[in-house]
């Protein structure tokens, strides 16, 4: 997957939330503010400041006037992958975004698959929008046209492999043979058929629980018909979790969802357990420590995320249990690097390492600006 892009960069953290209520709030306080209240709130960088206009990010409709000027209305928040397993939302306002990579945002759609290299490799059809590795979209066009791939690849493991290879294909066999190396995020390829299609069906099992049903498909469920439920309601703001690994029982203050499989409790990503890491994200707007528009949100705990983590449970158990097996994969003997070379698979030309010419609409410059083409 030759295209490669940095992660957004926001530059200000109130831009993101978990719920998109809070997001509202936030936006309704800065535009309420004026003069150097606004501009303190706004929190500006070098790139981004309320006198500074901005394009409109490709597929959103944002004001593109200096914030300063007219902010313009509410943007309608979009679902991002803020942290490993963490969905969270974005204003997708790119006045008020340092590096929003429009690039990504033009390729953005229903049949975009976002891979993220660390901690990896992880599969999302959200945008990333966080501090994680390099992000490699399936497809370099909208509409799931032109494959990621180094050109050439598709054909060559279809005829080693005696059958039709599609871009998802790659994409699993990377799920389940990628490793990191010391030349970055590595992927051997199988000379033996059988190992690739070992290979195949490990990965598709890896990324159906990553997608936790998004793209039409069935949300992931526990083997033996298991299932989290809630035992008992979060009333009271949880001020952390706790767990019983004998009951398989995880408490959020007074309430308390089971069972829990262990392997979802001690999942981690980035060396920390994602369960924590997820409530800690939740909670953050009640620190003390944290003021002006990052302290704004829910005073009390919305159910809707207890849904969330419910499902959040079962995802994290299902890659704990196929983690020994991702572990212990191996893909044989490795496809020749001449034999690669011989077809134009390696190295990849450098038009592949580059953005694809996206031009489906206008795009409206800074100043409300149309591009003359």
């Amino acid at each position: 997957m030759p295209w490669a892009v940095g992660g957004l960069r926001l530059g200000r953290d109130w831009v993101a939330a978990p719920d998109p209520a809070t997001l509202r709030a936030r936006w309704t306080a800065l535009t309420a503010a004026e003069g150097a209240e606004r501009e303190r709130l706004f929190r500006p960088s070098r790139t981004r400041t309320p006198s500074a206009g901005a394009a409109a990010l490709p597929g959103q409709r944002s004001a593109t006037a200096r914030f300063a000027d007219e902010p313009g209305p509410f943007p309608d928040p979009v679902r991002v992958l803020r942290a490993p397993f963490d969905e969270q939302w974005l204003l997708p306002d790119q006045r008020l975004i340092d590096s929003a990579r429009p690039e990504l945002w033009r390729v953005r759609d229903a049949q975009q698959l976002f891979l993220v290299e660390a901690p990896g490799p992880l599969v999302t059809p959200h945008l990333p929008a966080g501090r994680l590795g390099r992000i490699r979209p399936l497809h370099r066009r909208p509409g799931g046209a032109e494959p990621n791939l180094a050109p050439g690849l598709a054909a060559l493991l279809g005829g080693r492999y005696g059958g039709w290879v599609t871009p998802e294909d790659v994409l699993c066999w990377i799920l389940a043979a990628g490793r990191p190396g010391p030349r970055g995020y590595e992927v051997p390829l199988a000379a033996d058929p059988g190992r690739w299609r070992a290979g195949l069906e490990l990965g598709h099992r890896l990324l159906t629980v990553q997608l936790r049903g998004a793209r039409g498909g069935e949300p992931p469920r526990l083997p033996g018909g298991r299932r989290p439920y809630v035992r008992a309601a979060v009333t009271a703001w949880p001020e952390g979790l706790g767990y019983d690994p004998q009951t398989e029982t995880l408490t959020l203050g007074d309430g308390a969802v089971s069972p829990v499989p262990a392997g979802a409790w001690e999942y981690e990503a980035q060396g920390v357990r994602v369960l924590e890491a997820w409530l800690a994200a939740r909670g953050a707007h009640r620190d003390p420590q944290v003021r002006d528009l990052e302290g704004l949100g829910p005073a009390e705990w919305p159910q809707a995320w207890t849904s969330e983590l419910l499902a959040l449970v079962t995802t994290l158990a299902l890659l704990a249990d196929l983690a020994p097996e991702r572990a212990g994969f191996t893909p044989g003997p490795l496809l020749p690097v001449a034999e690669l070379e011989a077809a134009g698979v390696l190295p990849p030309p450098r038009w592949a390492r580059r953005p694809a010419s996206v031009l489906d609409h206008e795009e409206e410059g800074p100043g409300g600006q149309f591009a003359l083409l």
